[in-house]
């Protein structure tokens, strides 16, 4: 199945990225890198649910490791 059409919980977010929830949404206001959620349902309240999408969670994990420093 592609990766690009699975929708992940913010749950699954945080055990692949290892990050707290919270540093997940500092992420989302400070980083433009990081994955963009999107809207589970028409709600714009505080809370509502979101996802994200697997593939580009994946690639946001890949593009941190190639960062790492070399020795």
């Amino acid at each position: 199945m592609n990766s690009n059409l699975i929708v992940i919980r913010i749950a699954d977010v945080q055990r692949l990225t290892t990050l707290r929830r919270s540093t997940i949404y500092k992420k989302l206001k400070t980083d433009p890198t990081f994955p963009r959620p999107i809207p589970l349902s028409d709600s714009t309240a505080r809370g509502a649910p979101i996802g994200f999408v697997l593939g580009e969670v994946i690639q946001w994990i890949e593009s941190r490791i190639s960062k790492r420093e070399v020795r």
